[in-house]
């Protein structure tokens, strides 16, 4: 099974979601999460955090990761860990290799025209948002 890492970040104001303009194949210019291969097994958010900052430069203290979610891909062999957070403050963005850009958070992650993973990204991005509610009115409650 080979393993990888998907990180979405939202801007502090959770207004717009990071995303990655793809330079290769799959996907060539499409829109992309944050991510890539895990090199050391069992360590995913150190992996993730260190696949942020490469591809990025956000730091661990410019955001906290939470990871929230594997999806795997059985016939595929792949597993993905996915994890999300807010930016506690603004960043200078620094891009490795994909060109970066701040998407509205209200955009359509399903259009399969202009995201990658069919789908995925909007399933993804989706859920995420349901848990950040939760958490809000959990913590609203008290």
């Amino acid at each position: 099974m080979k393993n990888y890492n998907v990180i979405v970040i939202f801007d502090k104001n959770m207004k717009n979601t990071l995303m990655c303009k793809r330079t290769k194949e799959p996907y060539i210019g499409m829109y992309n999460l944050v991510g890539g291969k895990i090199e050391k097994e069992n360590d995913g958010l150190n992996e993730a955090y260190r696949e942020l900052y490469e591809e990025t430069a956000i730091t661990k203290e410019d955001v906290s990761l939470k990871y929230f979610m594997n999806i795997e891909y059985v016939s595929f062999g792949k597993d993905l860990e996915i994890y999300y957070g807010i930016l506690n403050n603004d960043v200078e963005l620094v891009e490795e290799v994909n060109k970066l850009e701040w998407v509205d958070i209200n955009d359509n992650f399903f259009d399969l025209n202009k995201y990658a993973g069919e789908g995925n990204i909007g399933h993804i991005i989706e859920e995420i948002k349901i848990d950040i509610e939760d958490y809000i009115k959990l913590n609203k409650m008290k």
